[in-house]
């Protein structure tokens, strides 16, 4: 059998000096998804974590560059505001773990949020939000600027990103160590009013909204464009159906592709009990296809398909996904949407629509209780019946909240089980348990000793350095001390940032 894509994971990357982690795009062009396809997935993946409908960022995205054109900018400083808006809610899959615990309805609590509308009953249960609102903001600012410089955007992009919340009074959270805020934050969060305040509570309330806003959130100058040209350009949205057409993304970026495994990374950091969880799948799916006499280009779309098809994840709230014992009828409703938002990616990801249309077969069974389509055997593609089974079977064994993680027999015994009760594909069970012991070749460790490696697994899949210190035996200060030279190693202030980056570098 040829080696899995993405296998060679040593020739796959290089280190710099300053230790962060860069792919050899050039390797392995056929794992890669073009800078479009790319931005576009992640914008899709943000709108959903935001609780806005799907096209929140591409909107925003063409207000932006209006407000910029308005302003008297062209070329490269309209593509940068484009990138900036698309790239805006590329960090929040980060810090939902930090939000639900806070507020429980992490998607909820952020469309609310967006709204802006007076509702004292809201503003009093979101005070413990506003309270951490520096520790959430680093964290979605340091993810959001790790994806940019991955993406090989322009630094002023990645300054944006990491300074995304930042006001124009200065009253804002923002994370930058030197220099001034790029004037695209302030553009784009002008245009994101417009485009949610003009949606949700009409052009004249947004403008009321937004003229409050002058001079502390964004520039006078900035305000005075929108009042003269908000209701035309909204009112060109709704009527123009080639708007898109206008949205130029490749502009000021160094590369054209990246590799899709960093769509996985970001779409597993939303639950850390699920680091790394769509790389094995990946790897696992492949493998099966091979054990199954499938031809390369089987293997290659199965193991696409796997990486991006936890997609529709970001529309779920980390409280339902956390949920121990029997859910309600609500949460079953919201899990088993879950695939059908993956589906509906592929309508948006360009060449990745192919990818997240079969990986959104993840959760159909042969016998229809599966979801969302809840199809049967024959409606079922063969790379779909595989990434069902790859899914399961890793899923099995890893931990989650609400169980331990089983061993390969006892997971095999489970599957076995399932395709008893016709929900399975014998083959592709039999498969992806045969093909489990040919995993990839794991990267030379040159960055991280090997105990600070182990810990930080740990803490990557959300423990606390208590409960590391319990597992492995040692203190809670020993934890933290190893914890803490990672960081220093990988350049990270926050675990979600670090996990990311340890994930590029193949650490974890």
């Amino acid at each position: 059998m040829p080696p899995c894509p993405g296998g060679r994971h040593r020739s796959n990357i290089r280190c710099r000096p300053d230790g962060v982690g860069r792919y050899n795009r050039a390797m392995y062009p056929d794992t890669t998804a073009s800078i479009t396809d790319t931005m576009h997935t992640l914008a899709y993946i943000g709108d959903l974590s935001m609780g806005q409908p799907t096209e929140h960022s591409l909107r925003t995205a063409w207000l932006a560059a209006r407000i910029a054109e308005a302003a008297g900018h062209a070329g490269d400083h309209c593509a940068a505001v484009q990138q900036v808006a698309l790239l805006r809610w590329s960090g929040c899959t980060a810090n939902a773990p930090e939000f639900s615990a806070l507020i429980g309805d992490d998607v909820g609590m952020r469309a609310r949020m967006l709204s802006q509308k007076n509702d004292p009953a809201f503003m009093q249960s979101a005070e413990a939000v506003f309270r951490e609102i520096y520790q959430l903001s680093e964290i979605h600012c340091e993810v959001s600027g790790e994806i940019a410089a991955m993406l090989g955007v322009s630094a002023d992009v990645e300054r944006a990103l990491r300074s995304i919340f930042s006001t124009y009074d200065g009253a804002g959270p923002s994370h930058l160590r030197d220099g001034p805020v790029p004037d695209s934050v302030y553009v784009v969060a002008l245009a994101s009013d417009i485009e949610i305040l003009g949606r949700e509570q009409g052009v004249a309330r947004a403008l009321d909204v937004i003229a409050h806003k002058s001079g502390k959130a964004y520039p006078a100058a900035l305000v005075a464009i929108a009042v003269q040209h908000a209701a035309t350009w909204l009112e060109q949205l709704e009527r123009d159906e080639d708007w898109q057409a206008a949205l130029d993304f490749e502009a000021c970026t160094r590369s054209s592709a990246v590799p899709l495994e960093l769509l996985a990374d970001v779409i597993d950091l939303k639950l850390p009990w699920m680091t790394g969880y769509s790389r094995r799948v990946a790897q696992v799916a492949c493998n099966a296809a091979g054990v199954m006499g499938l031809d390369t280009d089987t293997q290659l779309r199965c193991y696409r398909a796997a990486l991006v098809h936890g997609i529709g994840r970001a529309a779920v709230p980390n409280n339902v996904w956390n949920t121990s014992g029997k859910l309600s009828a609500g949460a079953r409703e919201q899990l088993q949407l879950a695939p059908y938002w993956t589906s509906r990616a592929a309508a948006r990801s360009g060449a990745l629509g192919a990818a997240a249309d079969i990986g959104s077969y993840a959760s159909e069974r042969l016998n229809g209780s599966g979801a969302f389509r809840a199809c049967t055997h024959t409606a079922i593609p063969l790379d779909g019946k595989i990434i069902a089974a790859a899914t399961a079977w890793v899923a099995l064994q890893s931990m989650r909240p609400w169980r331990a993680a089983m061993t390969a027999d006892q997971a095999r015994a489970t599957l076995e089980a399932e395709v008893a009760n016709g929900r399975f594909d014998v083959n592709a069970v039999r498969a992806v348990s045969g093909a489990a012991h040919t995993s990839a070749e794991a990267v030379e460790n040159i960055l991280l000793t090997q105990r600070e490696a182990e810990i930080f697994r740990h803490i990557s899949l959300g423990l606390t350095n208590k409960e590391v210190a319990r597992e492995l035996a040692i203190s809670p200060s020993t934890v933290r001390t190893h914890v803490e030279n990672v960081f220093r190693k990988l350049g990270c202030n926050t675990r979600a940032a670090a996990t990311l980056k340890a994930s590029t570098l193949r650490l974890l």
